[in-house]
């Protein structure tokens, strides 16, 4: 047994004592060491105790525990040389101590010992100089710490394992986090980070149903079909999902009851899992109240999954089950919000090109009398009739740009502002002329803008102006981009935000996510001029 710390600093502060002791001329050591008076602590003491000549470096006498240390006798082990206790190893090191020795004091050193029949340990030294018979030696206090060096070694292993698992949870849950889009075999594939397994698969729950989303093991194990596994009742299910708490099964082949509900539950395409498996791990996914799917895991050993296994599982599984729940969400969303495009498109149909159709019917209906009586008349209704449909024609054609966003980016933009313009004329009967400076290509997400920022200026106009006329210019620079929508109509006042005048707000949002500047100018009766500018943002050269 080890002798404590205190233990090891009093052997120190004794034979330092009597060390110096015998260095002063107080004490002679007599010829035989068999008659010091420290004899009986030296035999007794639990530390190895071990006194040899520095010139020659041999052993001249050592205690039972430093012979049963090494696993020499004492007879052969005395006279002995030193250095053969040291691994090769620690030699060197072990030298250069007891060279820095000679100048006097004490030195404390960790040494790699080996035993007399090759085995090898770890030592701790506290070693005094001190003269025996006119000649310097060297009283050494030794301490096997293998079992200590052990333990530390084993804790820095716990240490760094546990922190790779919380590195390993962190950079899961910050994956799942940022996206909106279930990746199933991402998940299985970051689980296999911290916990090993040669089988795995992530179900999701659907009917009363388990469909697999991923599988992982073999290349054909991950390339298989969804497998479909039928749940035979709600006591299936609460059986299955054990109250959300992980499932262990130290042997699937075995008698015990969980065990044979396994197979009888991954019976059919899903026993590939199980194929050449021992132990399984089944981790529920739940949010609350909700059973949303499961993880299975499978390893080739018996009893291989513990429940430290278990907990780091039950962590995946958890930020797995919200990235589930939050791509339900994230679907649902899409379906309504393409479900309320569906909406306005239809309103906007029936506002603006079901109602220019309609007035063109009436006048297609009445333009037949008209001309037999007021040919003139019938003329302007012509006009009238032609403007209506090509007003239609472009509303159309706008509705058709907005069910097909690549139009908005792969058109010319002086295009679709003509094509603005045409709406915006054939809906309201008011002019429209567009003039384009200069050309040029901008990036997709800056095009979209100043598109959605000029419809929804024409809007504007149409909805609060009473304008007479409208000017839209585009001026194309080599680096940058104007835009001036201009109108005679009654103006307002920027300071003061009327009710209903929403798209304002709605213009700033477009020009603020593409960097671009808007600026609105108007007085009460001297209508309004909108001036957006985008210039390209040159990256900053790196010295």
């Amino acid at each position: 047994m080890e002798a404590s710390p205190m233990d090891f600093e009093a052997w120190s502060t004794i034979y330092r004592r009597e060390a110096t002791h015998m260095q002063e001329g107080s004490t002679q050591i007599p010829s035989e060491m068999g008659d010091w008076r420290y004899q009986s602590i030296f035999e007794s003491a639990n530390d190895g105790l071990i006194v040899s000549d520095l010139d020659t470096g041999l052993v001249i006498e050592a205690n039972p525990a430093a012979c049963s240390m090494h696993g020499w006798p004492r007879e052969e082990f005395i006279g002995s040389p030193l250095i053969t206790c040291i691994h090769p190893d620690s030699q060197l090191v072990f030298s250069e101590y007891i060279r820095a020795l000679q100048s006097g004091g004490v030195f404390d050193a960790r040494a790699f010992h080996v035993r007399r029949d090759n085995s090898a340990f770890h030592a701790e030294w506290r070693v005094t100089l001190f003269n025996y018979q006119g000649r310097p030696c060297l009283l050494g206090i030794i301490r096997d710490v293998s079992k200590r060096i052990q333990a530390e070694h084993n804790l820095k292993q716990r240490v760094e394992t546990r922190s790779h698992e919380q590195a390993t949870l962190l950079e899961i849950s910050h994956t799942l986090a940022s996206t909106l889009e279930l990746q199933p075999g991402l998940i299985l594939d970051q689980l296999g980070g911290i916990i090993e397994y040669n089988h795995a698969g992530l179900f999701a729950l659907d009917d009363s149903s388990l469909i697999t989303l991923a599988m992982r093991g073999t290349p054909q194990l991950g390339q298989s079909p969804p497998v479909r596994i039928r749940l035979n009742g709600p006591e299936t299910l609460s059986k299955l999902f054990n109250e959300h708490h992980p499932i262990r099964i130290a042997d699937v082949w075995n008698d015990d009851p969980q065990a044979e509900f396994l197979r009888w539950l991954l019976g059919g395409e899903a026993a590939v899992l199980l194929n050449g498996m021992r132990s399984w791990m089944w981790v529920p996914l739940a949010v609350k109240s909700r059973i949303i799917g499961g993880v299975g895991v499978a390893h080739e050993k018996r009893n291989f999954f513990t429940p430290h296994h278990a907990g780091l599982a039950l962590s995946v599984a958890n930020q797995a089950a919200i990235t589930m729940i939050n791509a339900e969400l994230y679907g649902h969303a899409q379906e309504l919000a393409v479900l309320k495009e569906r909406q306005r498109l239809a309103r906007d149909l029936h506002d603006a090109v079901n109602q220019s159709l309609f007035s063109a019917g009436l006048i297609a209906e009445v333009l037949p009398r008209l001309w037999d009586r007021d040919q003139q008349e019938a003329r302007r209704s012509l006009e009238d009739l032609r403007r209506l449909t090509r007003g239609a024609m472009a509303e159309m054609r706008a509705l058709l740009a907005e069910l097909r966003p690549s139009t908005l980016t792969d058109a010319d933009l002086g295009d679709l502002l003509r094509m603005l313009g045409n709406a915006f004329t054939g809906r309201t009967n008011i002019p429209a002329q567009v003039t384009v400076n200069g050309e040029g290509v901008l990036p997709a997400e800056v095009q979209v803008a100043v598109y959605r920022v000029s419809q929804e200026a024409l809007n504007n106009v149409a909805k609060h102006a009473q304008a007479g006329r409208v000017e839209i210019i585009l001026n194309h620079e080599a680096d940058s981009i104007e835009l001036i929508i201009r109108d005679d109509g009654i103006g307002f006042d920027p300071g003061h935000s009327e009710s209903g005048h929403y798209g304002l707000g709605m213009m700033r949002e477009h020009a603020e996510g593409v960097e671009a500047q808007l600026s609105i100018t108007s007085q009460p009766g001297k209508g309004t001029e909108l001036t957006l500018r985008w210039k390209i943002m040159k990256k900053k050269e790196v010295p």
